[in-house]
């Protein structure tokens, strides 16, 4: 809206994002929050609501793309009819995991999550009264009936005829999201169950009609709200009653937590907000272990917040939730919705917006590159030491995985910022040359990174930050003598070294070869200045750290290596085990904070000439 002296404009961003725009802009009188919340359009009227949504549906712009994505839901159903939902949802792209089921959304979980992985909060979409596009579309594969619920020990079983199901009709790049966890196989620990394993199987293309890589984001669980009788919100989400619900501690796929933004009440209702901005939100189950089985969860997303008053235990609110679509249409057009499950279609939407800006990625890279760019918030980290050692991070890792991804950092490198991307195979183990015995480890591979050295040098002492991220799709062996032994549940085991300063290819080569086999040899001597270290770092099959130094000594350290440790493949029983080859998508960042310097331009014109060695271990 234009006056003689102002121009008011709606803006949607996070804080550092808004405070960006006040700094950039130079011009801006006052911030004012949107008097318009989510609980403003669940309570209208059904007429009304279905004006609001025919509107927007009036401004979508359908996917432009010869062959554009897909988000595969893996839930109650999705509604054709709804206004929002339709043109991005094709009739035959409906499906089930049982034949004898409908494929409508009767319990309604399934649209709100369409609506969610299609548009995101609908909160400042619905409103903004601007084209709308969106380059993705959507599946369902209906994975939960419309009355009482599948047998926990079946679900696995479940969730693989719905892919076949899916698979069965078309060749497509797709996303498979998840929000169905069960409390039936807890407490776990972090061990392998039934439904983790067949998921594990999924992700690594070892199941399914089709032989492929898949990527699956499934959701964390959510608490029982009843617990919540006065104590301290977090101590409830910590609890190893509320650990990460199966088949989310599964090894391959993103299992996605949530966290909030959402903390400001309507003016007049009672009560305060549960967890403060920028920390878990109160739906959030957290890993029971710091070590030995995967980070879980991965990443955060916003999952709302909830209302304590004087009495408990705290409640939802419609004004702390996400905006979305309702399965009543057109009785009911719009709805909100919460938890973990909210998260992880947010998830679903933001990582296939990113491979759509890169469609030749492997599952495993899109992986390691969405990961990789989440970091904690301010209030995350307000809950550390002053100078936290490594084991100080353990609590961080199990409440919020590495924190909220940045979609930005994902897909731009900018002149003080950098990352470069790796996709490549490994063949780990090969048969011992001694009869009887077990395979021996065959490769590694090394990477001679295309420093920016002179940009480096002349940046001395100012510090840098590396950060370097390893995927890799494990097989599982989820028999009963393995599940105590990462080494013997994952087919494979990878690790990532960089060398040290002054070391030269030879004598990193020598030192990673000692190190291969003596698990303790590697505990005392590899530290060399990781920020989270080898009990965070060498967990499960997404492996990420960070090192800060000086410039100048980054500039001698540009040698990297991926190399194999145990797995089940290196074992007797496993025939042609040198013909078993592992995939792995390597990202590295490289970031000079706020200094000016274009690391940049020196490192693309180095590109071409990228050396890659493949060594025999």
């Amino acid at each position: 809206m234009q006056f003689p002296e102002d121009i008011v404009v709606v803006g949607h961003g996070t804080h550092d994002q808004i405070a960006a725009a006040v700094r950039n802009l130079g011009a801006v009188k006052a911030l004012a929050a949107p008097t318009v919340m989510s609980d403003y359009f669940e309570g209208m009227p059904p007429e009304e609501q279905a004006e609001w949504a025919q509107a927007m549906e009036r401004l979508l712009q359908l996917p432009d793309v010869a062959n554009p994505r897909y988000i595969t839901l893996l839930d109650s159903g999705v509604g054709l009819n709804h206004p929002l939902i339709r043109s991005f949802l094709d009739p035959a792209d409906r499906h089930a995991a049982h034949l004898g089921w409908g494929l409508d959304d009767t319990r309604g979980h399934g649209t709100q999550l369409a609506g969610l992985s299609l548009f995101g909060d609908l909160l400042p979409v619905i409103q903004s009264n601007i084209p709308v596009q969106v380059r993705h579309r959507l599946e369902s594969a209906k994975i939960i009936p419309d009355a009482g619920q599948n047998p926990h020990h079946l679900l696995g079983a479940v969730v693989l005829n719905a892919v076949n199901a899916v698979e069965g009709s078309a060749e497509r790049g797709r996303t498979f999201s998840m929000a169905s966890t069960t409390d039936e196989d807890t407490p776990h620990d972090g061990a392998p169950t039934s439904w983790s394993s067949e998921i594990d199987q999924l992700t690594a293309g070892v199941s399914g009609n089709q032989h492929r890589q898949r990527l699956f984001v499934i959701s964390a669980g959510n608490t029982n709200q009843n617990r919540f009788q006065g104590a301290d919100y977090l101590s409830i989400c910590d609890d190893p009653d509320h650990e990460i619900e199966s088949p989310a501690q599964a090894w391959n796929p993103i299992c996605v937590g949530a966290y909030t933004e959402k903390v400001r009440l309507p003016a007049g209702l009672p009560g305060t907000a549960v967890a403060p901005m920028g920390d878990l939100a109160p739906s959030s189950r957290t890993a029971s272990w710091s070590k030995h089985w995967p980070i879980k969860p991965d990443v955060v997303m916003e999952g709302g917040n909830w209302v304590q008053d004087h009495l408990p235990p705290p409640l939802n609110h419609p004004a702390l939730a996400l905006l979305t679509t309702d399965h009543q249409y057109p009785l009911r057009s719009l709805t909100t919705t919460a938890d973990t499950s909210a998260a992880t279609a947010l998830a679903a939407k933001t990582i296939t917006e990113l491979w759509e800006d890169y469609p030749h990625l492997w599952p495993e890279t899109i992986r390691a590159i969405f990961v990789s760019s989440a970091r904690w918030t301010q209030q995350m980290k307000a809950h550390l030491p002053a100078n936290p050692s490594k084991g100080e991070f353990a609590r961080l890792f199990q409440r919020y995985g590495y924190g909220v991804p940045d979609p930005v950092r994902a897909k731009r490198s900018a002149a003080n910022a950098l990352s470069l991307i790796v996709q490549d195979t490994i063949t780990p183990y090969r048969p011992s040359a001694s009869a009887g015995a077990e395979p021996v480890h065959n490769q590694m591979k090394f990477f001679q990174l295309p420093w920016p050295r002179e940009v480096l040098r002349q940046l001395g002492a100012t510090e840098v930050t590396l950060r370097v991220a390893l995927s890799t799709f494990i097989e599982p062996n989820p028999s009963e003598a393995a599940r105590g032994s990462k080494f013997r549940y994952a087919s494979h085991n990878l690790r990532f070294k960089l060398n040290r300063a002054n070391e030269n290819l030879a004598q990193f080569e020598a030192r990673i070869n000692k190190l291969a086999d003596d698990a303790d040899a590697e505990a005392v001597a590899d530290n060399d200045g990781w920020i989270f270290g080898r009990n965070r770092r060498d967990v499960g099959s997404l492996h990420i750290d960070e090192l800060r130094c000086p410039a100048s000594d980054l500039a001698r350290r540009n040698l990297l290596a991926v190399h194999p440790v145990a797995g089940w493949w290196k074992s007797k029983s496993v025939q042609n085990v040198d013909q078993k080859a592992a995939r792995f998508g390597l990202v590295v960042e490289l970031d000079a904070g706020d200094v000016e310097a274009d690391l940049y331009a020196e490192v693309a014109t180095a590109i071409a000439n990228l050396n890659v060695a493949e060594v025999g271990v």
